[in-house]
Protein backbone atom coordinates (compact mmCIF):
# COMPACT_ATOMS: atom_id res chain seq x y z
CA UNK A 1 0.00 0.00 0.00
CA UNK A 2 2.87 2.46 1.12
CA UNK A 3 5.59 0.93 -1.52
CA UNK A 4 7.53 3.69 -2.81
CA UNK A 5 6.34 6.45 -0.16
CA UNK A 6 8.69 8.14 2.90
CA UNK A 7 6.44 8.65 5.83
CA UNK A 8 7.87 10.75 9.11
CA UNK A 9 6.15 9.65 12.34
CA UNK A 10 7.62 11.34 15.23
CA UNK A 11 7.12 10.13 18.92
CA UNK A 12 7.84 7.21 17.34
CA UNK A 13 10.43 5.41 19.78
CA UNK A 14 7.39 3.86 22.13
CA UNK A 15 3.48 3.66 22.00
CA UNK A 16 1.42 4.53 19.15
CA UNK A 17 4.09 6.50 17.13
CA UNK A 18 6.46 3.19 17.22
CA UNK A 19 3.64 0.97 16.59
CA UNK A 20 2.86 3.26 13.59
CA UNK A 21 5.56 3.65 11.99
CA UNK A 22 6.20 -0.14 12.43
CA UNK A 23 2.82 -0.72 10.04
CA UNK A 24 4.04 1.88 7.46
CA UNK A 25 7.43 -0.22 7.02
CA UNK A 26 5.40 -3.58 6.39
CA UNK A 27 3.05 -1.95 4.04
CA UNK A 28 6.19 -0.93 2.06
CA UNK A 29 6.92 2.24 3.21
CA UNK A 30 11.02 4.04 3.98
CA UNK A 31 10.64 5.41 7.63
CA UNK A 32 11.50 8.12 9.69
CA UNK A 33 11.45 7.05 13.15
CA UNK A 34 11.94 10.19 15.24
CA UNK A 35 11.94 10.14 18.93
CA UNK A 36 14.43 11.03 22.26
CA UNK A 37 15.37 7.85 23.36
CA UNK A 38 18.26 6.43 20.94
CA UNK A 39 18.45 2.88 21.73
CA UNK A 40 14.59 2.29 21.80
CA UNK A 41 14.40 4.01 18.08
CA UNK A 42 16.96 1.36 17.42
CA UNK A 43 14.54 -1.39 18.66
CA UNK A 44 11.97 0.16 16.39
CA UNK A 45 14.00 0.59 13.35
CA UNK A 46 15.07 -3.02 13.64
CA UNK A 47 11.51 -4.26 13.79
CA UNK A 48 11.19 -2.21 10.84
CA UNK A 49 13.80 -3.52 9.17
CA UNK A 50 12.48 -6.56 9.43
CA UNK A 51 9.72 -5.98 7.36
CA UNK A 52 12.35 -4.97 4.50
CA UNK A 53 11.97 -1.37 4.94
CA UNK A 54 14.49 1.32 4.96
CA UNK A 55 14.71 3.43 7.79
CA UNK A 56 16.11 6.89 9.06
CA UNK A 57 16.67 7.20 13.05
CA UNK A 58 16.31 11.09 13.89
CA UNK A 59 17.43 11.28 17.53
CA UNK A 60 15.58 14.80 18.28
CA UNK A 61 13.75 16.30 21.24
CA UNK A 62 10.80 18.14 18.85
CA UNK A 63 10.49 20.48 22.14
CA UNK A 64 14.06 22.65 20.85
CA UNK A 65 13.72 24.43 18.16
CA UNK A 66 16.95 23.80 16.35
CA UNK A 67 16.60 20.16 16.58
CA UNK A 68 12.77 19.40 15.39
CA UNK A 69 14.16 21.98 12.42
CA UNK A 70 16.70 19.07 11.23
CA UNK A 71 14.00 16.39 11.10
CA UNK A 72 12.73 17.32 7.73
CA UNK A 73 15.67 17.88 6.27
CA UNK A 74 17.46 14.93 7.24
CA UNK A 75 14.26 12.98 5.68
CA UNK A 76 15.08 14.79 2.19
CA UNK A 77 18.36 14.01 2.27
CA UNK A 78 17.96 10.79 3.07
CA UNK A 79 14.98 9.76 0.70
CA UNK A 80 15.03 12.29 -1.50
CA UNK A 81 11.16 13.19 -1.01
CA UNK A 82 8.32 13.35 1.65
CA UNK A 83 4.75 11.31 1.12
CA UNK A 84 3.41 11.40 4.65
CA UNK A 85 3.75 13.38 7.89
CA UNK A 86 2.39 12.29 11.13
CA UNK A 87 2.45 14.14 13.97
CA UNK A 88 2.33 11.93 16.60
CA UNK A 89 5.22 12.96 19.40
CA UNK A 90 3.29 14.67 22.74
CA UNK A 91 3.35 14.55 26.79
CA UNK A 92 0.95 14.72 29.21
CA UNK A 93 1.27 16.94 32.26
CA UNK A 94 -1.15 17.16 35.40
CA UNK A 95 -1.94 20.65 37.18
CA UNK A 96 -4.46 22.83 37.41
CA UNK A 97 -5.19 26.52 37.70
CA UNK A 98 -5.12 26.75 40.89
CA UNK A 99 -1.83 25.84 41.24
CA UNK A 100 1.02 28.88 41.19
CA UNK A 101 3.08 27.28 39.14
CA UNK A 102 0.08 26.43 36.54
CA UNK A 103 1.41 28.57 33.53
CA UNK A 104 4.62 26.67 33.51
CA UNK A 105 2.84 23.52 32.98
CA UNK A 106 1.10 24.68 29.76
CA UNK A 107 4.21 26.17 28.72
CA UNK A 108 5.67 22.66 28.72
CA UNK A 109 2.82 21.08 26.79
CA UNK A 110 2.39 23.88 24.31
CA UNK A 111 6.03 23.64 23.53
CA UNK A 112 6.13 19.78 23.22
CA UNK A 113 2.30 19.32 22.26
CA UNK A 114 1.37 22.27 19.07
CA UNK A 115 4.59 24.60 19.01
CA UNK A 116 6.78 22.21 16.92
CA UNK A 117 4.15 20.58 14.80
CA UNK A 118 3.52 24.37 13.38
CA UNK A 119 7.24 23.81 12.88
CA UNK A 120 7.55 20.76 11.49
CA UNK A 121 4.50 21.16 9.16
CA UNK A 122 5.62 24.24 7.76
CA UNK A 123 8.83 22.63 6.77
CA UNK A 124 6.90 19.77 5.41
CA UNK A 125 4.61 21.67 3.12
CA UNK A 126 6.85 22.23 0.10
CA UNK A 127 7.92 18.74 0.22
CA UNK A 128 4.48 17.51 0.68
CA UNK A 129 2.79 19.53 -2.14
CA UNK A 130 5.30 17.77 -4.33
CA UNK A 131 4.03 14.38 -3.79
CA UNK A 132 0.32 15.37 -2.89
CA UNK A 133 0.94 13.83 0.06
CA UNK A 134 -0.60 14.01 3.32
CA UNK A 135 -0.90 14.98 7.42
CA UNK A 136 -2.03 12.72 9.72
CA UNK A 137 -2.25 14.76 13.31
CA UNK A 138 -2.54 12.47 16.74
CA UNK A 139 -4.92 14.35 18.91
CA UNK A 140 -7.29 13.50 21.42
CA UNK A 141 -10.84 13.01 22.68
CA UNK A 142 -9.93 15.13 25.14
CA UNK A 143 -10.02 17.83 23.23
CA UNK A 144 -13.33 18.18 23.94
CA UNK A 145 -13.54 16.80 27.02
CA UNK A 146 -12.88 18.13 30.63
CA UNK A 147 -14.03 14.94 32.53
CA UNK A 148 -10.53 13.95 33.54
CA UNK A 149 -9.16 16.10 36.37
CA UNK A 150 -5.90 17.89 36.10
CA UNK A 151 -5.71 17.67 32.32
CA UNK A 152 -6.43 21.49 31.38
CA UNK A 153 -2.62 22.06 29.75
CA UNK A 154 -2.93 18.70 27.95
CA UNK A 155 -7.10 18.98 26.70
CA UNK A 156 -6.05 22.78 25.48
CA UNK A 157 -3.22 21.37 22.96
CA UNK A 158 -5.40 18.77 21.48
CA UNK A 159 -8.00 21.18 20.99
CA UNK A 160 -5.23 23.96 19.47
CA UNK A 161 -4.26 20.86 17.47
CA UNK A 162 -8.02 19.92 15.93
CA UNK A 163 -8.28 23.58 14.80
CA UNK A 164 -4.79 23.13 13.38
CA UNK A 165 -5.72 20.21 11.75
CA UNK A 166 -8.91 21.99 10.08
CA UNK A 167 -7.16 25.10 9.13
CA UNK A 168 -3.96 23.66 7.70
CA UNK A 169 -6.84 20.90 5.67
CA UNK A 170 -8.47 24.23 3.83
CA UNK A 171 -5.12 25.75 3.38
CA UNK A 172 -3.95 22.93 1.56
CA UNK A 173 -7.05 21.73 -0.05
CA UNK A 174 -5.51 23.89 -3.18
CA UNK A 175 -2.55 21.62 -3.53
CA UNK A 176 -3.80 18.57 -3.21
CA UNK A 177 -2.54 17.72 0.55
CA UNK A 178 -5.07 16.25 3.04
CA UNK A 179 -4.94 17.00 6.55
CA UNK A 180 -6.36 15.27 9.50
CA UNK A 181 -6.45 14.13 12.71
CA UNK A 182 -6.26 10.75 15.11
CA UNK A 183 -8.39 11.72 18.52
CA UNK A 184 -8.09 8.35 20.57
CA UNK A 185 -9.88 7.85 23.73
CA UNK A 186 -8.24 5.90 26.52
CA UNK A 187 -5.12 3.86 25.21
CA UNK A 188 -2.92 1.15 26.80
CA UNK A 189 0.38 3.53 26.36
CA UNK A 190 2.90 4.52 29.02
CA UNK A 191 2.20 8.11 28.54
CA UNK A 192 0.25 8.38 31.93
CA UNK A 193 3.42 6.78 33.76
CA UNK A 194 5.78 9.26 31.62
CA UNK A 195 3.22 12.26 33.09
CA UNK A 196 4.41 11.01 36.66
CA UNK A 197 1.29 9.62 37.74
CA UNK A 198 1.84 6.31 39.74
CA UNK A 199 -0.38 3.25 39.05
CA UNK A 200 -2.49 3.61 41.74
CA UNK A 201 -3.06 7.55 40.65
CA UNK A 202 -3.72 6.00 37.31
CA UNK A 203 -6.00 3.18 38.46
CA UNK A 204 -7.72 5.63 40.97
CA UNK A 205 -8.83 7.63 37.50
CA UNK A 206 -9.61 4.75 35.78
CA UNK A 207 -9.80 6.05 32.25
CA UNK A 208 -11.20 2.64 30.80
CA UNK A 209 -14.52 2.56 33.01
CA UNK A 210 -15.28 6.37 31.55
CA UNK A 211 -15.99 4.50 28.04
CA UNK A 212 -19.39 2.80 27.07
CA UNK A 213 -17.42 -0.62 26.54
CA UNK A 214 -15.66 -0.62 30.12
CA UNK A 215 -12.25 -0.80 28.27
CA UNK A 216 -9.21 0.78 26.52
CA UNK A 217 -7.97 1.01 23.08
CA UNK A 218 -4.97 -0.87 22.29
CA UNK A 219 -1.82 0.50 20.22
CA UNK A 220 -2.79 -1.36 16.89
CA UNK A 221 -6.27 0.03 17.07
CA UNK A 222 -5.44 3.85 16.73
CA UNK A 223 -2.32 3.04 14.58
CA UNK A 224 -4.76 1.02 11.40
CA UNK A 225 -6.70 4.26 11.79
CA UNK A 226 -3.70 6.66 10.91
CA UNK A 227 -2.75 3.99 8.06
CA UNK A 228 -6.25 4.55 6.55
CA UNK A 229 -6.18 8.22 6.45
CA UNK A 230 -2.66 8.53 5.17
CA UNK A 231 -3.73 6.27 2.34
CA UNK A 232 -5.25 6.86 -0.79
CA UNK A 233 -8.71 4.90 0.56
CA UNK A 234 -9.00 8.20 2.48
CA UNK A 235 -8.63 10.30 -0.68
CA UNK A 236 -12.17 11.92 -0.51
CA UNK A 237 -11.26 12.68 3.36
CA UNK A 238 -10.03 15.97 5.01
CA UNK A 239 -10.45 18.27 7.67
CA UNK A 240 -11.35 15.24 9.56
CA UNK A 241 -11.09 14.76 13.47
CA UNK A 242 -11.65 11.09 13.47
CA UNK A 243 -12.76 9.53 17.02
CA UNK A 244 -11.64 6.23 18.37
CA UNK A 245 -13.13 6.28 21.93
CA UNK A 246 -15.23 3.59 22.50
CA UNK A 247 -17.87 5.76 23.23
CA UNK A 248 -15.79 8.18 25.46
CA UNK A 249 -17.28 11.29 24.32
CA UNK A 250 -20.91 9.42 25.09
CA UNK A 251 -20.72 8.34 28.29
Amino acid sequence: MFANKVVIVTGSSGGIGAATVELFAKEGASVAIVGRNEEKLKEVAKRCEQHGASTLIIKADVSKEEEAKTIVQKTIDKFGKLDVLVNNAGILRFGNILQPNFLQNYDEVMNTNMRPVILITNLAIPHLIETKGNIVNMSSVLSASAKIPGTMSYSISKAAMDQFTRFVAVELAPSGVRVNSVNPGPVITDIAATAGLSPEELQSINPAAMTLFGRSSVVDEIREVVLYLASDKAKSVTGSCYVIDNGFLLK
